[in-house]
């Protein structure tokens, strides 16, 4: 890009409240500001092309947020959720077939009952609605590219990327500056591993003194069943086959209304086999023959992933730092046994807006919101995360078998006792430092797909509507272009070839018959926005950035 003395100035805006990200904690955040303060200006800026573009979660919702923060929400005729669960369901699966786990030995907050099945994406649909009708700004397609600093370090608000950049970095003819978006305080709902929260949290050093962020791939399929075979209001949930013991992860099946069904598949990101692909994983996984039944005479309707926050209460980092805090899912409120996000995200953007509209009623503006630091662990968002503390760190030190069987006993302490006899146990490396060298591991060789009930990564991405301005700079950035193939194809194998669910990253060799003069191919252009390329890559050199506005997944009702 040109020197940024040569370019024009941009033009600003000021607002009460500026929040990044149109999710459900950005949303709620934004309702129950104008709740509480009905003169406040607040504006959500939105780097999908529409509000709910690039929401992609399982999801059976549990409706704790929503019933507090919009308490008529269930009378509304344009409610988003109108499946409730029905049938719950756990399995252990082999090879070949799998053993139901009986319901009453699983911990109470297991029970999915009282929750509703349905599209994430939807909800925040419907809480953008309520939203402007309170006199909330929303600005999709517009990705928040930069924070804003004062004087004195503190944060006062964001601005969106600059439009019309062509690959070269030079302006185009349609170039268009950025705007800044100023606020007396700033909120980051970006949700896993957002762009500006990780800067904001290594410039303030809010994960000191926590444990390193631990992170899963969830991958995602919208299908539409064959009559006989939908369950409206099934939940189903499995781990095991095709994972070994030593791969932790699971998956889930939800019937929706209307003939719908979402079958999803999770892999834990500390996984060591570099040759491990999380999709070929979830592609076989539906080949189970107690699961491919489901889906024989469907069809498939969308394809989605994205990286999930799983280190909950150990890896929370500081919410708060001069001007701003994070919410939702930038700050990692996953509960990871229930697979539930979105509730804490509601949760802590109505937590964080009491906050802020209590400070902006004392007079203060750009500096640190304690209160809502001081208050998250106490609330309804901690004692959520608690009680499950240990069931990642013991599936991860232990392994499938023994780990899931003492992390059910150590949820059923704190249900019963209040207390865990393992303490707080702690996650130890990241994610990005647990493959092990090629060397070191038994090579996966993955079946072809069928093309009816397991498909290839292109096809996926083509449902998916993924579309970027292709004549932009590459968004996915190498802080050293030799690393992929000086290092971590030899090493590796080049794994990002294999994490990445959409076929992002390639080896491709300039003399093939000899697999000579190897190049690291950048299909920018397929990014889904999943983030597991910023998590996983061994050699911390992947990072991703915003793409041009509007860029990316369009998921319908994902």
């Amino acid at each position: 890009m040109s020197d940024a003395a040569e370019l024009p100035p941009r033009e600003g805006m000021d607002f009460d409240v500026v929040i990044v990200g149109a999710g459900p904690a950005g949303l709620a955040a934004a309702i129950r500001l104008k709740q509480a303060a009905p003169d406040a200006t607040v504006v959500v800026v939105e780097k999908g092309s529409e509000v709910g573009a690039h929401i992609l979660s399982g999801a059976v919702i549990d409706p704790i947020g929503l019933d507090r923060l919009l308490p008529d929400w269930r009378e509304d005729a344009a409610r988003p959720l109108v499946t409730e669960v029905a049938e719950d369901r756990f399995y252990m699966l082999g090879p070949a077939g799998g053993v139901r786990l009986p319901n009453f030995l699983m911990p109470p907050l297991m029970n999915n009952h009282g929750c509703f099945i349905g599209s994430l994406g939807n909800v925040c649909r419907y809480l953008a609605q309520r939203a402007e009708a309170l006199g909330v700004e929303i600005y999709p397609g517009f990705a928040a590219a930069e924070v804003l600093f004062g004087d004195k370090g503190e944060v006062v608000g964001v601005a969106t990327g600059d439009m019309g950049v062509g690959r070269d970095g030079q302006p185009k003819d349609s170039f268009t500056r950025g705007m800044e978006l100023r606020g007396k305080y700033t909120l980051f709902a970006e949700g896993a591993r957002g762009s500006l929260s990780k800067q904001l949290i290594a410039k303030f050093g809010l994960d000191n003194d926590r444990e390193p962020q631990k992170y899963g791939i969830g991958l995602k399929e919208l299908w539409r069943l064959d009559s006989s075979k939908h369950r409206p209001g099934l939940v189903q949930h499995s781990f095991g086959w095709p994972l070994d013991a030593d791969t932790g992860g699971g998956s889930f099946l939800y019937h929706l209304e209307d003939g719908q069904a979402v079958v999803g598949f999770v892999v834990h990101l500390n996984y060591s086999n570099p040759t491990l692909s999380p999709f070929d994983e979830f592609q076989r996984f539906k080949t189970h023959p107690m699961i491919a039944p489901t889906f024989e005479g469907g069809t498939r309707l969308s394809y989605g992933a994205r990286a999930i926050t799983e280190g909950g209460w150990q890896s929370v980092p500081k919410l708060v730092f001069p001007g701003g805090a994070l919410i939702g899912c930038a700050a990692g409120f996953v509960n990871l046994p229930r697979i539930k996000g979105s509730h804490n995200a509601v949760l802590s953007g109505m937590l964080a807006a009491d906050h802020v509209a209590a400070a902006m009623a004392a007079g203060r503006a750009n500096d640190e919101l304690a209160g809502y630091e001081a208050a998250w662990r106490a609330s309804d968002i901690g004692r959520d995360l608690k009680r499950v503390r240990n069931v990642k760190p013991l599936w991860s030190k232990l392994g499938l078998y023994a780990g899931v069987a003492l992390g059910g006993l150590d949820m059923w302490c704190n249900q019963l006792l209040g207390f865990s006899p393992f303490g707080t146990l702690k996650h130890g490396k990241p994610d990005c430092d647990t493959l092990k060298p090629l060397s070191a591991v038994k090579a996966k060789v993955y079946p072809k797909p069928d093309g009816k009930i397991s498909f290839d990564k292109l096809s996926s991405v083509f449902i998916s509507n993924t579309n970027h301005e292709e004549d932009q700079p590459v968004h996915l950035r190498l802080a050293d272009p030799s690393i992929p193939v000086a290092k971590n194809l030899p090493l590796y194998g080049e794994p990002a070839r294999l994490y990445c669910p959409a076929g992002v990253y390639e080896i491709v060799y300039d003399d093939e018959a000899n697999r000579a003069d190897p190049r690291f191919v950048i299909n920018a252009q397929n990014c889904v926005h999943c983030k597991t390329c910023d998590i996983k890559d061994p050699s911390r050199n992947i990072t991703w950035t915003t793409p041009e506005g509007a860029g990316g997944p369009n998921y319908p009702n994902m």
